[in-house]
């Protein structure tokens, strides 16, 4: 594209007609799939410089609302009108309250469902609807009138017995019905017992659906039933079948001189691993060595692939699973114990097979070469994260000098990153001290430390080197992608944070990305850092897998994957598999629509799996809460609704709610637009991110819910 100064592009605008500006938008929204977009948007797209066309942009698009050729589908943003049907299908995501929300394809946001019109729909079920209700400047509000096809059919929960029959009630907080079960649908099960049912038959006008127990967990409230269930809620499968253990073990585990003579020989070069402590499966090692005034530093990575042929029983179980479970008290693993605690970890002193990233680079972190392909290795030392910090931070020890080199190159890559972009969002994570019953003595919160970024960089250079590799080949591949933030969340978190009297530059992606970082940096340890580090992580979208590269927002890189972890996720084996093919330049085994569908897979595989570790740990913080009923304690607003406010307690991160009906005899008026709720008479408010004292109330472990009430700070 050629460039031109100021003064001639002013001299050499083009003027546009109205019916071309007409013509022009119609295009645009073809060409964009009906997204909506605003008056900013259309005219860059059309490259339109001069103001009274700009204005001229705007009558146009205000006519054609007024006209009904295009609808404006939020404040200021334009796209067409939907196609005129009677019903329309969609998935159905309800919450915790009863009402739900469904997202069509055909619409540009969703479709809200009062509780009395949420028909016989379970979340996540592809449901028909009838949109009845569409004020203007309102959300469009419809009906469930048909279910199109279930999400799923087995649900875990509590059995209740009386007079033969049976209720199950539900674990998950989306469900609002009780299962009935018939007498000769029992199978043996008790009251009081965690069981599994499978949903039989809702009939119309019925208040429960009808099902049938398929599995007893056991009594409920014991430590290794309700892991089980949480599990099972998710759909995480945690006994490897028989066939897939065989299989397994019938691997080949010989290191043959025929396959050595295929690798290049790291065997010699100085070579760890760092893991946490109760790490049994190592996926990675890091090796470095001198190379004239340069370093060598490279990333190996077990060579899964190298044991796990696609199409084999190992292999299916691994795409079925998709990824490793980690629960407060255990690993469920994606591979049988055979593989991932011995023949793929990279355990000190045996010779392992690897798929590496080897990266020649100066002083300053910048790469002088590289060179990716299959490896053996031979680890000389297994360190944990504490014994590598210990060793930083007393500038002495155990390979001292070769760890404070990895440790400057990782921070050089850091600050770089940063400035190019990458946001440095940190997010405090808990750990659980247990009994040999699996009872939490102790939460505490997980350090983070410096020995934690050296892996994280490099783990990272890694990836987003293998992605540009791979992108070169032309080969369809699997990326890890990341969408850039919502433009209006972006607007209204830019709105909050002027309150408190801090700027944000959103001019572009990079501005942004800076003075999040910045913000995030003059905030800390003041009174509004819990708030905005909260609204600011709700402004990002989640990141997934695609074979399609948009890039990875949060990461500022033009290209990512995910190929460091194959042990534990499912991407990362199909990542290697793809890598094999291209550097033995063989003809590729998945299409870009079996690609497509495995990403979509693997990515909703994983939002189970951190659902479960959500749900494992509210269930201990709730169980460590049991007997501190009446106790008070110092939390955080950690969210407000219609209704009351949760709070974090600070020195546990144990999160419980608090009605609003219980503060005192005031009304309290939801305030979504600051995230608050005001006192009607006492003017009294309570807004996300305040610190206040509260007392525990109950703890309903069954629920995994703690509930509050505000309390005075206690004099000692």
């Amino acid at each position: 594209m050629t460039h031109h100064n100021k003064k001639n592009n002013k001299s050499k605008a083009k003027r546009f007609s109205t019916e071309e500006i007409r013509k022009a938008i119609f295009d645009i929204l073809q060409e964009n799939n009906g997204k909506a977009l605003n008056v900013k948007q259309f005219s860059s797209r059309m490259q339109m410089t001069s103001q009274k066309d700009i204005s001229k942009l705007q009558r146009v698009l205000s006519d054609l609302v007024a006209s009904k050729k295009l609808r404006e589908a939020e404040p200021y943003r334009y796209t067409f009108m939907p196609r005129k049907k009677e019903f329309l299908e969609g998935y159905i995501e309800i919450t915790r309250h009863g009402y739900a929300f469904v997202s069509c394809p055909e619409l540009e946001e969703d479709v809200f469902i009062s509780v009395k019109n949420t028909g016989n729909a379970i979340s996540g079920d592809k449901v028909k609807i009838t949109i009845f209700r569409e004020p203007k400047g309102k959300r469009m509000e419809g009906a469930v009138v048909e279910i199109v096809e279930r999400k799923r059919t087995e649900f875990v929960g509590l059995l209740k017995v009386t007079t033969g029959f049976g209720f199950v009630i539900p674990d998950s907080h989306k469900i609002h019905n009780d299962f009935f079960i018939p007498p000769d649908k029992l199978n043996g099960a008790k009251d009081g017992e965690k069981v599994v049912v499978r949903l039989k038959d809702w009939p119309a006008g019925a208040k429960s659906p009808v099902a049938e127990v398929i599995k007893i967990l056991g009594k409920a409230g014991e430590h290794e039933t309700e892991m089980h269930a949480i599990l099972e809620e998710f759909g995480l499968p945690y006994v490897f079948p028989e066939e897939v253990i065989t299989d397994a073990e019938n691997i080949d585990a010989q290191i043959t001189e025929e396959e050595i003579s295929k690798r290049r020989d790291f065997r010699n070069v100085f070579t760890i691993t760092i893991d946490p402590e109760d790490a049994k499966d190592f996926d990675d090692a890091i090796s470095f060595r001198h190379v004239d005034e340069n370093y060598e530093i490279g990333v190996h990575i077990a060579d899964v692939s190298h044991y796990v042929k696609k199409g084999t029983k190992t292999d299916e179980e691994a795409y079925r699973r998709g990824t490793s479970v980690y629960l407060v008290d255990r690993t469920v693993p994606m591979l049988p114990e055979r593989l991932s605690n011995h023949l793929c970890s990279l355990s000190p002193n045996e010779d392992k097979l690897c798929f590496s990233a080897v990266f020649t680079m100066n002083k300053k972190a910048d790469i002088i070469s590289q060179w990716i392909g299959k490896t053996i290795i031979h680890s000389c030392r297994r360190f944990n994260y504490e014994e590598v910090q210990k060793i930083l931070d007393n500038q002495e020890g155990e390979y001292y000098d070769e760890l404070k080199i990895l440790n400057d190159i990782a921070e050089k890559l850091r600050k770089r990153r940063y400035e190019n972009g990458s946001f440095s969002f940190e997010t405090d994570e808990v750990q659980f001290t247990l009994d040999h019953l699996g009872k939490p003595l102790e939460i505490t919160k997980k350090a983070r430390l410096a020995s934690h970024q050296l892996i994280e960089d490099l783990m990272l250079l890694a990836n987003r080197k293998v992605a540009e590799f791979a992108e070169k080949s032309k080969r369809d591949f699997v990326y890890r992608i990341h969408e850039a933030p919502n433009f209006e969340k972006i607007a209204e978190f830019k709105r909050i944070a002027k309150k408190f009297g801090h700027e944000i530059d959103n001019s572009d992606n990079l501005a942004l990305a800076r003075s999040l970082n910045s913000l995030l940096e003059k905030i800390e340890g003041k009174p509004e850092q819990n708030f905005l580090e909260s609204l600011a992580i709700r402004t990002m979208a989640k990141a997934a897998y695609s074979p399609k590269n948009i890039g990875h927002y949060g990461l500022a890189f033009n290209t990512y994957t995910h190929f460091t972890s194959p042990i534990r996720r499912y991407p990362d084996l199909m990542v290697h598999r793809i890598l094999s093919e291209i550097l033995e330049n063989q003809p590729p085994v998945e299409t870009y629509e079996s690609l497509k569908e495995k990403c979509i897979v693997s990515s909703e595989r994983e939002v189970n799996a951190e659902q479960a570790d959500r749900a494992s740990i509210k269930y201990k913080q709730v169980e460590f809460m049991l007997d501190k009923i009446g106790q008070s304690f110092e939390g955080i607003i950690s969210g407000v609704i219609d209704g009351g406010f949760f709070v974090e307690i600070i020195e546990n991160k144990c999160e419980g709610f608090v009605t609003a009906s219980s503060i005192d005899e005031d009304f309290y008026q939801f305030d979504e637009f600051n995230y608050r709720l005001t006192g009607y008479n006492s003017k009294k408010t309570f807004t996300l991110g305040q610190t206040v004292w509260i007392k525990v109330v109950e703890a309903n472990l069954p629920k995994r819910q703690l509930d509050f009430m505000l309390c005075e700070k206690p004099l000692v």
